[in-house]
């Protein structure tokens, strides 16, 4: 028996497998790929007459008895590589099925299950399966990676379920400590710590909650709102804005409209959170042409500009009002083709400061009525395109010369190098502080404005330091970033926002009078662990130098005395490194004017 995460977990020949992990750290030609190590294995159970042992269970046995696993081995033991391939050991959880202030006709409402969740999905299953308890949930979920030889030290949790804002206050309360106390390991719940003491363990715990996430409709943002959920540790918020046109939000009973986006949006930055908004074009009255039209100005108009997407086009579910209207013939959502076309013409508006996060939602195609019943939409458009072609036609994929992926997604995820095959660039040569004003860049779909085309540069060595500046909500946002000097990988990256001239906060006034706020501080590659080695993206600086660079503009530029860290709880010893002060739940540091030159 070998515990994992409190739990005791049956290994069969412990020994055996320990046996074959220290031939194959032995071997001078180890396994290239995940077919020889299966060969590896299989010869081994034959040899032994034992049954083929599991890639899980070599997990557990080389982290019990601490052998150290070379990298290249790592990847090919571990299950599902892009989980944690962004830096970061996402966990999705669910909050308990409970009322939603919203009549949307779109959205399921399965018994038993939270407002426009089905019970099919992998994540609403799990959450179905521990009762909806959160500190099942994120147990649950650090043991499925680890026992996937995924580092877990640095959690993003994810709160879905709906409206968070509507759910009553004392069940919030309990459902965020829950998850602290899940991270921190505590098998009995004492009483006496309050959600700040389980907050002040998680800061040095082996396992830090760096990023907290919380779901809400946009007009249930307001300052007090924006308070409880910066004292929960929250980081980012996710909006369901679904779309900018107004008619269709009347005709589909959403409840609230373009302006209340917009204000929640200059409320939601000035506050340093990061925004996600969920977008559904193919809504009921809306076509193709609208859609667009739209959804470039989720981009072009100031007023929005979020740092996330998540796209969910229009899909006719079971336990849906729109079943009902799509059986009487009144509705038909897009068909592949549709949405294809339409994502490709998008995802060209999309700029380098923003990730697509999402193209579909994860929900089996036995539980799809009608729409969409593909998932690998992403991997179609980038990496399929004979399939692309067969969904969208010759004509459109000449006529937009898909066959050129230089056309494609240069949004975050696509450039993050965790994604990329270029190899981790040598350490032994200085970074450069190069920087390229966007201040005035326009997107377009096949270039970047200020520098020369891909094909005309190599692939360096060492990434550049780059600055791009864009108004947004009435202040500025600045988006510092290294990336190869292609623009095509991006290895960290840093949002630094001067907030609205007008903004006079209602709460935390000593963090954010007169401050510059830093949004977001995240270095790409795969996750390493708090304190240990270095990746592609991880621990090798990036971070620092970005801070020194955002001071360097609040302090000489905006001429700022001192700048504000929405930092998740586990991040906050590392901004301590820097001579960052907890103030407020920010992290904050007065900036000095005797360095001013």
């Amino acid at each position: 028996m070998t515990k994992n995460f409190g739990f005791e977990q049956k290994i069969s020949e412990p020994e055996k497998i320990l046996k074959f992990l220290r031939e194959l750290l032995a071997m001078k030609d180890p396994p290239r790929d995940a077919r020889d190590l299966e060969k590896l294995k299989n010869a081994f159970a034959r040899r032994e007459k034992i049954r083929t042992i599991q890639n899980r269970d070599l997990i557990v046995v080389a982290r019990e008895k601490n052998l150290k696993i070379p990298p290249s081995l790592q990847k090919l033991i571990q299950k599902r590589t892009v989980r944690t391939i962004s830096g970061v050991s996402p966990i999705g959880i669910l909050t308990k099925p409970h009322p939603c202030p919203g009549n949307c006709v779109y959205c399921p409402t399965e018994t038993r299950m939270p407002k426009s969740y089905l019970k099919s999905q992998p994540a609403a299953a799990r959450a179905f399966r521990h009762k909806f308890h959160p500190f099942e949930q994120v147990r649950s979920r650090i043991r499925a990676l680890e026992e996937s030889g995924h580092p877990t030290s640095k959690l993003e949790v994810i709160v879905m379920g709906g409206t968070w804002s509507f759910l009553p206050k004392k069940y919030q309360n309990w459902f965020v400590r829950e998850i602290f106390r899940a991270a921190n390991e505590e098998k009995t719940f004492p009483f006496k710590k309050t959600l700040q003491n389980l907050q002040k363990i998680n800061e040095t715990a082996r396992r830090r909650v760096i990023g907290l996430t919380l779901e809400t409709r946009p007009d249930w943002i307001a300052e007090p709102e924006l308070a409880r959920m910066r004292n929960f540790g929250c980081t980012r918020i996710e909006i369901g804005v679904q779309t900018l046109d107004d008619a269709v939000q009347k005709l589909t009973k959403r409840g609230h409209f373009k302006k209340d986006v917009a204000r929640a949006m200059k409320l939601m930055k000035n506050y340093g959170f990061k925004v996600c908004f969920h977008l559904m074009p193919g809504l009921p009255g809306s076509n193709p042409e609208k859609d667009l039209k739209w959804m470039r100005e989720i981009f072009e108009n100031p007023d929005f500009r979020p740092d996330f997407i998540k796209i969910y086009p229009c899909q006719v579910l079971p336990h849906s009002e729109l079943a009902k209207i799509w059986r009487a013939g009144k509705f038909q959502p897009y068909d592949d083709a549709t949405i294809v076309k339409l994502l490709v013409q998008f995802q060209a508006f999309v700029p380098e400061y923003c990730r697509i996060m999402r193209l579909l939602r994860d929900i089996p195609v036995k539980n799809v009525i009608s729409g969409a019943k593909f998932s690998n939409l992403r991997q179609i458009i980038e990496n399929q395109p004979k399939k692309l072609r067969e969904i969208v036609g010759d004509e459109f994929f000449d006529a937009h010369d898909l066959g050129n992926v230089s056309n494609f997604f240069r949004d975050i995820r696509a450039r993050e190098i965790g994604f990329s095959k270029l190899s981790t660039p040598r350490l032994e040569k200085p970074l450069e502080n190069q920087i390229v004003d966007f201040a005035t860049a326009k997107n377009t779909q096949n270039s970047t404005p200020g520098l020369k085309k891909t094909t005309d540069l190599p692939i360096p060595l060492e990434p550049e330091l780059v600055r791009r500046d864009y108004p947004a909500s009435d202040g500025i946002e600045t988006f510092l970033s290294f990336e190869s000097h292609d623009r095509r990988h991006l290895f960290a990256l840093l949002r630094l926002r001067r907030p609205s001239i007008d903004f006079e906060p209602e709460f935390f006034r000593s963090a954010l009078k007169n401050s510059a706020l830093v949004r977001e501080v995240h270095s790409y590659g795969e996750e390493i662990s708090v304190g240990e080695g270095v990746g592609a993206g991880q621990h090798r600086g990036f971070g620092r130098k970005l801070l020194a660079e955002a001071e360097k503009i609040a302090r000489e530029e905006w001429n700022l005395k001192k700048i504000a860290v929405i930092a998740g709880v586990g991040a906050r010893e590392y901004y301590r490194k820097f001579g960052y002060k907890l103030q407020s739940g920010y992290m904050v540091k007065k900036l000095d004017f005797s360095a001013k030159k």
